[in-house]
């Protein structure tokens, strides 16, 4: 039997992919780091986790010290382990994923980052580590994420209307939609409902806003963009 003790353990660590969504516009989370490697260059957030820690409790520590930013919902995305995709050494990371309204939050640096930054997901710059292709995975995530559940709420207000909606979806999928296509699709399968409300103004003619049906089970719902 091969022994515990005679094998070198890899480092752990998690990167967070935190989107933001705000002025119809689907953005990043990136942090400039203040030490080497990539010293001044762009990464994502992320730590190594300790050994009494949980990835969790890893990627709250990160939120609160490097971000300024208070505990939101994340999502496991995926293990990153090729051996060179550190220069310190064998590091395997595991990454998460978050959708954040960015008028609802104030993302700082603290004290062990340069500068964060939104950066529009078509403007990233040149990302040190791996993470270029852990922002990849995880945009590709979140566009096959849209088809089936209802992950908009967590950019959106609780009610909006149906063109902020189509504003939402065209920023993730990067191509534009039929208006009358989304709209009847959406309706159809119950993805999203109106709420009786309308917009107000003397411009524009009122508008309906609607509400996602967050109890829509995935396997019930697939859009065919």
């Amino acid at each position: 039997m091969s022994d515990f003790h005679s094998y070198q353990n890899p480092a752990l660590t998690t990167d967070l992919v935190v989107f933001g969504y705000q002025g119809k516009t689907l953005s990043v989370l990136l942090l400039n780091r203040k030490s080497e490697p990539f010293k001044n260059g762009w990464t994502l957030p992320g730590a190594f986790v300790g050994l009494q820690e949980t990835f969790s409790e890893a990627c709250r520590r990160i939120l609160a010290s490097k971000l300024g930013l208070p505990s939101i919902y994340l999502e496991q995305l995926y293990t990153f382990d090729g051996p060179q995709r550190d220069p310190r050494g064998r590091v395997v990371s595991v990454a998460y994923f978050a959708l954040v309204s960015q008028g609802k939050l104030n993302a700082v640096a603290g004290q062990m980052a340069n500068d964060v930054r939104w950066f529009p997901v078509n403007e990233i710059p040149e990302l040190g580590f791996d993470h270029r292709l852990i922002f990849d995975t995880a945009l590709e995530r979140l566009r096959a994420k849209i088809r089936y559940q209802p992950v908009g709420f967590e950019l959106l207000d609780e009610k909006f209307t149906m063109p902020e909606l189509q504003d939402l979806y065209e920023s993730i999928l990067g191509f534009p939609i039929d208006r009358r296509n989304f709209r009847r699709k959406l309706l159809d399968v119950g993805f999203v409902q109106p709420t009786g409300d309308k917009t107000e103004g003397l411009q524009h003619r009122p508008a309906d806003y609607y509400t996602f049906n967050k109890q829509l089970h995935p396997q019930h719902f697939h859009l065919n963009l």
